[in-house]
């Protein structure tokens, strides 16, 4: 087995920093795109704005506040995953950063 000196340690954890930290940021951007912008979401949204319109036209009370409590959720559900999102992509940026600068002062 080879011997491994205290520099290729460093090189090969900071590495592996680096490597964790565009993995985290590629997920963070793959969240972004395809849960912010998620069909499902608008599809819901579209229909919970329908739903609320029949329940005026019929005068439902009820049905125009659940229609608005799921309204809600769902604008809750789209903030929720874009902060996901950003706090991955961010997350991965400063394990880049940290990375880079690791290896700035090793060398």
């Amino acid at each position: 087995m080879p011997e491994l000196n205290l520099f290729q340690i460093q090189i090969a954890l900071t590495g592996g920093i680096f490597i964790i930290g565009v993995i985290t940021f590629f997920i963070g951007v793959i969240v972004l795109v395809r849960r912010s912008a998620g069909r499902e979401i608008h599809e819901i949204a579209s229909q919970t704005v329908t739903l609320a319109e029949k329940g005026v036209a019929h005068d439902v009370a009820g049905l125009v506040g659940n229609a608005s409590a799921l309204l809600n959720a769902t604008n809750e559900l789209m903030r929720n995953t874009a902060g996901v999102g950003i706090f991955l992509s961010l997350l991965g940026v400063v394990l880049m950063t940290i990375a880079s600068w690791l290896v700035l002062q090793i060398s």
